[in-house]
């Protein structure tokens, strides 16, 4: 296709124009796209979005560019392309609503998870396109805002049957990855031909041969190169070739064409166009007041810069290099006073973010009184949400502090602002810079523990643990409360990272723990800091009353839904290791429902995880599987990287090898390489119950023998313990299996579960003979009937029947096998269900495999939509769950419904395997 339109622009860009025009198409079909155009500073990108622009008839058109300068204010990019639809934000669902207006500074309120923001945004956006298609072009998209650029690409990421389209423009190479995996339309040089032509259209004198391939060739087909570089040069330059060439990056060649016409202009107007480069908002009103502070004749010099900048209702650079240069091209004295005028014009109530900044960069040293405004700055950015822009005026506050213990203090809270950013190298460096101060003792402990959080955030667990203690230690005389949540952070990470911990290991910081000061009143935390002090340096037996006593309040809601955010976790990992799965459930349901009710979206994937989990224990297998797709979605959707437990624990149950292998390999290797030790032991048990599941007792053995090693960690050791003793019986290994009975009933006979008990009395039946042997099997499935621990029971079953058959008695068998088979074949229990179909088909019973339902022509994604709506979500709700719009939810239902064969939302739950109902 012919562009349309035959700007010297366009010149050699037919297939960027077609590949333009094939995304109209879609959208106005209802399909969505996403597209990155990539390429160098002038290569045509702005170019390619203004004929999309004139090409979109009878779409809807929102425009945002970022700004160098205006990178630190957070959602101030997302703002400029989301303002012409804020009438629809009314619209939204109550959550994203107040998200999206908090962010914008439209409310006060909580700071809203950013992926909150992100589906507020989707949802917009979506309903803007619902009518007709709707148009998002963002030009300069490597100076967005971080929190606009994340948020954009998230929504770029869940775009699907919307009738919307996302078109960046991002300057080559990219700053970071945060559009990665968007497609990409690389914007290259034009091809010899075209540029010539190009060339031609701006060159009306005579031009030398050799002149024009010179400037051809260092062109690579840049369009404003061509456009700019002969502009301004005398006869003889160009047609005589008596320019000199530049040895620079051709972006560089451009920014310093345009600086040489800047540095020709007279002094005023270099001022004028200063001080409109120091504002990034292109406020004409805002300059032309701080112009006349400044004593400038805006009309004469305006008229001077008109080739290079336009002042009407806003003020426009030719380019974004004009704005660069002409920043560069001044001088400190020259830039100070321009933000100086432009904070002395900015109205202090309606913006006083922008006048604190311009102070900021006005001060030419340092200024407690700045410092103190950009602070309040901070705190309004911190209330929406702007992690990155608290952390730029906090660290610009403490570069402006005179008083050394006041600046180390500003740096520490600078640190912690880059640290929940993300930005863990920045954190470090202000930390240094705190260190330095010199810092008094709580300001110590805060570095302390920001260390320590940097360090388990890059995967350098072991380090954290001295780091926590010795912030502790510092708070003890400062603040005893804060001295005790440290030292409870440090046993949770000395937990997690188990055998792999350095020193200081379990006991030092057990016994750390346990010296802590004791508070007045104490909370929920204290006694859960107190119980697990206990477990650390006496052990299991003795710390089990304390731990169920602190479990209690959590599981029933008597601890505060901040706390309850912070340790929830923590509370369900000491729930399995009392083989509670009731308490685990309870736990893992709240955990995920405060964390909706709160928006903090970000730890929703470990929530998730540990409630899959339960799932799997509780033979909910097709609920977990529900539970686990919705962690991939919502993990790929905040780019969050985690340990699959939950896939791991059902693709093990299932007997899935390959997938279940992958997912071992690969937990042990990245738990080992980051000291993730309790991590490396899960994947150990539940690989013992792979090869439990297929039958292949040597190889679980050994994998039970790694799990079990490690007695002190939590839950899974105990757990592998019975996976032990199972394939040592079946292998010979009759010392190895007593062995590891007696080691497993010193724990289950203190937990007093019917969970623990059950399974140690089937572990022992395998060892026990004749009506010993029976009893125990009997008094098995009789405890684990009584709780939800499905998987067990029927293994209890399995078994059971599988004994019977070796006593030849096979009516008895067939009765305990088919209960077995019938309970693992409905779970999706594969292999375990193998094992009792092998072992009825001995006792001369004939067994179908298990059958193929219609469910499982839905893809994943489907039949997790599927799934919620079978519980009674709505779309809106399920698309917030899921991070989908609504209108993507209600296509994916469509085709659910015609592949199921059913016409209503009621019919869904009949046609789904049982236990698919997700309470997560």
């Amino acid at each position: 296709m012919t562009p349309s339109r035959s700007s010297a622009g366009l010149i050699g860009r037919r297939n960027e124009c077609q590949a333009l025009d094939d995304l109209l198409e879609g959208a106005r079909a209802g399909r969505s796209a996403a597209l990155v155009l990539r390429g160098e500073a002038g290569i045509g990108k702005t170019e390619l979005l203004k004929y999309l622009l004139e090409q979109s008839s009878g779409s809807r058109v929102v425009r945002a560019a970022g700004v160098q300068s205006e990178m630190e204010l957070s959602y101030a990019g997302l703002h400029q392309l989301c303002a012409p639809l804020l009438a629809g934000v009314d619209h939204l669902p109550g959550p994203q609503r107040d998200a999206l207006a908090t962010a914008f500074g439209l409310r006060t309120g909580v700071a809203p998870d950013r992926f909150l923001v992100g589906l507020a945004v989707l949802s917009l956006l979506a309903d803007a396109g619902g009518n007709q298609p709707l148009i998002c072009l963002i030009d300069d998209a490597q100076w967005l805002d971080q929190a606009s650029a994340l948020t954009l690409a998230f929504v770029a990421r869940r775009l699907h049957a919307e009738s919307v389209v996302l078109v960046f423009a991002v300057r080559e190479p990219p700053p970071d990855e945060t559009l990665a995996g968007l497609t990409e339309l690389p914007v290259e040089g034009l091809p010899e031909r075209d540029s010539r032509t190009l060339l031609d259209s701006v060159v009306t004198g005579p031009l030398d041969q050799r002149v024009r391939d010179r400037i051809i060739a260092e062109s690579r087909g840049n369009p404003l190169a061509l456009l700019e570089l002969p502009r301004g040069r005398i006869a003889a330059e160009l047609a005589g070739g008596f320019g000199h060439p530049e040895a620079r990056p051709l972006s560089s060649q451009i920014e310093r064409e345009f600086l040489r016409r800047v540095e020709s202009l007279p002094a005023e107007t270099r001022r004028l166009m200063f001080t409109a480069a120091a504002d990034p908002v292109g406020d004409a009103r805002l300059l032309k007041r701080a112009a006349e502070r400044l004593g400038i004749d805006v009309d004469a010099a305006a008229s001077e810069a008109s080739e290079l900048m336009t002042l009407h209702t806003d003020v426009r650079f030719r380019h974004p290099l004009v704005r660069s240069a002409v920043y560069r091209v001044a001088s400190l004295t020259d830039r100070q006073s321009a933000h100086r005028a432009l904070a002395a014009s900015i109205d202090a109530d309606l913006d006083p973010d922008r006048r604190a900044w311009h102070l900021a960069q006005a001060a030419p040293g340092p200024d407690e009184d700045v410092a103190v405004e950009l602070e309040r700055s901070a705190e309004r950015a911190r209330a929406r949400g702007g992690i990155a822009a608290v952390a730029a005026f906090l660290e610009r506050a403490s570069e402006l502090t005179h008083d050394p213990a006041r600046r180390s203090q500003r740096a520490v809270d600078a640190a912690q602002a880059k640290f929940q950013a993300g930005a863990f190298e920045p954190a470090a460096a202000l930390l240094a810079t705190a260190r330095a101060g010199p810092p008094d003792e709580l300001t110590r402990a805060r570095i302390d523990v920001l260390h320590a959080g940097i360090a388990f955030t890059q995967g350098r667990g072991t380090e954290a643990p001295p780091l926590l203690l010795a912030a502790a230690r510092r708070l003890e005389q400062l603040d005893v409360a804060a001295a005790r949540e440290t030292y409870l952070e440090a046993v949770a990470a000395v937990i997690f990272a188990g055998h792999l911990a350095r020193s200081p290991g379990w006991q030092e910081v057990g016994e750390a723990a346990r010296g802590a000061p004791r508070p007045q009143v104490p909370r929920a935390t204290d006694e859960l800091l107190d119980a697990l002090a206990v477990r650390l340096m006496d052990g299991y037996g003795p710390s089990v009353p304390m731990i169920e006593r602190v479990l209690g309040a959590f599981s029933d809601g008597d601890v505060p839904v901040q706390e309850s955010l912070r340790w929830l976790l923590l509370a369900g990992v000491i729930a399995a290791d009392l083989w509670d799965l009731e308490r685990w459930n309870l736990v893992a349901a709240r955990h995920v429902t405060i964390i909706r009710e709160a928006g903090a979206l970000s730890e929703l994937p470990l929530a998730l995880d540990s409630s899959a989990v339960v799932h799997v224990f509780a033979g909910e297998l097709a609920a977990a599987e529900s539970v686990i797709e919705e962690v991939r979605t919502v993990s790929a959707a905040i780019g969050s990287n985690q340990p699959p437990f939950g896939a791991l624990a059902l693709a093990a149950v299932r007997g899935h090898e390959r997938e279940a292998r992958m997912l071992i390999d690969a937990t042990v290797s990245e738990g080992t390489q980051y000291g993730q030790g309790l991590g490396v032991t899960v994947a150990h048990c539940h690989h013992a119950v792979l090869c439990n599941g297929l039958a292949r007792y040597e190889e679980a053995m050994t994998a039970a023998q790694a799990a079990a090693e490690h007695q002190q960690e939590f839950g899974a050791p105990r757990w592998a313990l019975a996976e032990l003793v199972e394939a040592a019986a079946r292998s010979g290994a009759s010392e190895l299996a007593f062995g590891a009975l007696e080691q497993l009933s010193e724990t289950t006979q203190v937990s007093g579960t019917d969970w623990a008990l059950g399974v140690e009395a089937y572990s022992r039946a395998l060892l026990s003979e004749g009506d010993a042997a029976e009893s125990l099997y009997r008094e098995a499935i009789e405890r684990l009937s009584r709780t939800r621990v499905r998987v067990n029971l029927a293994r209890a079953h399995l078994l059971y029947g599988e004994w019977l058959v070796q006593e030849n008695r096979r009516v008895d068998a067939r009765a305990q096998l088919d209960v077995s088979h019938e309970m693992l074949s409905r779970f999706g229990a594969d292999a375990f269900a193998e094992r009792a179909r092998r072992a009825l088909q001995a006792v001369g019973a004939k067994v179908g495999k298990r059958t193929v339902t219609t469910s499982t022509a839905l893809t994943a994604q489907e039949a997790q939509i599927a799934r919620l709506a079978g519980d009674g979500l709505t779309n809106t709700e399920i698309g917030a769950r899921l991070f989908l719009s609504h209108h993507t939810v209600e296509w994916h239902l469509r085709k659910v419904f015609s592949k199921l064969g059913i016409a209503s939302r009621r019919e869904i739950p009949s046609m789904l395997p049982q236990g698919a109902a997700t309470s997560a």
